[in-house]
């Protein structure tokens, strides 16, 4: 598939187009980003399946939510069963997505640990800890994050558009992650841009009461859409008169 290398202000246009997405439909992606935070919650409350369990789910649900963009895109009116749309048609890729982000992130998190020791948190929170104590535990925790980090990252690269290219054309996990990820590396730029703003705008949707991410959420979903559609000329647009059963 082609990939187009973008500008570094795309990042930022991503977050702006998103939110235009969002405008068309606001109520409609209120409640589908509600609907997949009490699915979120309810899973943590499974322990210890619900979090394995949505760790593998999640590029399900998030390429119902990328359905339910280009059903917004076109013109049409998504609802909540969008969000459930790819378990009828690519569950299973979608899974493996899930498994190989799970593996990643608990790879990254074992090397946070390896690095930082077994006892950091232990040293920080101790009661009768020195400075010198809370300095080592604390250079050792940086260390470990920034490495856990820099092997992380590229399992995001890798998993950022691939539950697209799967539901959209219908790639096989492993050639989804491979494009997904050298479109990220080939545009570093605009994805550096696109990961600082939406950090930002992180810090102000949490001031007031963290109302804000009522709002930032689904942008930050839509802005997935956006991005897939600046870098990928031959993403799919679904028709104003056509839905997605048809």
């Amino acid at each position: 598939m082609e990939i187009r290398v973008v500008p570094a202000r795309q990042g930022w246009q991503w977050i702006v187009e998103g939110f235009v997405l969002f405008r068309r439909q606001p109520l409609v992606w209120i409640l589908l980003l509600a609907a997949m935070a009490v699915i979120w919650i309810a899973s943590t409350l499974l322990q210890p399946i619900g979090p394995l369990a949505i760790s593998l789910l999640s590029p399900i649900f998030l390429a119902g939510l990328m359905n339910a963009c280009r059903v917004t895109d076109s013109g049409r009116e998504p609802d909540i069963s969008h969000l459930f749309s790819a378990f009828r048609s690519h569950a299973a890729p979608l899974v493996t997505i899930g498994g190989v982000y799970l593996v990643g992130n608990i790879i990254a998190v074992g090397i946070v640990f390896m690095i930082a020791g077994g006892d950091t948190i232990s040293a920080l929170l101790a009661k009768n800890r020195t400075e010198a104590d809370v300095a080592t535990a604390l250079r050792g925790l940086s260390m470990g994050l920034a490495v856990g980090t820099a092997v992380f990252m590229p399992v995001v690269m890798a998993a950022w558009f691939a539950p697209l290219l799967v539901v959209f054309h219908d790639l096989t996990p492993l050639a989804a992650m491979k494009s997904s990820f050298l479109a990220s590396w080939r545009n570093l730029m605009p994805f550096t841009v696109y990961g600082a703003a939406m950090l930002l705008l992180w810090i102000l949707a949490s001031i007031p009461l963290m109302l804000g991410f009522v709002v930032l959420l689904p942008v930050m979903a839509c802005s997935v859409y956006t991005g897939y559609k600046d870098i990928y000329p031959q993403h799919v647009t679904l028709p104003a008169a056509e839905d997605l059963d048809d």
